[in-house]
């Protein structure tokens, strides 16, 4: 693996590493249709402004899209069925 690779793998893992945001993609995924980011904060009882730093980070690492609706913005996961695996190894390695 190069050193590039590395960091951005270390990039996705670090962004996985906090609970809040796990709960973001977990919130995500469970829907056909992308969310608002004021529903998703509503959800996690989060402050838009918190919750949506949390939204950049995994919009850097190419978890998630953010979209402009009029005035609002929504969300989707980038790579969904990637991200629905990744939750899936990390519930088995803790069996």
């Amino acid at each position: 693996m190069r050193e590039d690779e590395r960091r951005e793998v270390s990039k996705i893992f670090n962004a996985l590493g906090n609970d809040t945001r796990v709960r973001i993609l977990l919130l995500v995924s469970k829907t056909k249709r992308p969310l608002h980011i004021k529903a998703i904060a509503t959800a996690l009882n989060m402050d838009y402004a918190a919750l949506y730093r949390h939204v950049k980070v995994l919009q850097r690492t190419g978890l998630l899209e953010v979209y402009e609706v009029g005035r609002s913005r929504v969300l989707s996961l980038k790579k969904k069925e990637l991200i629905e695996k990744l939750i899936e190894i990390a519930t088995k390695i803790m069996q």
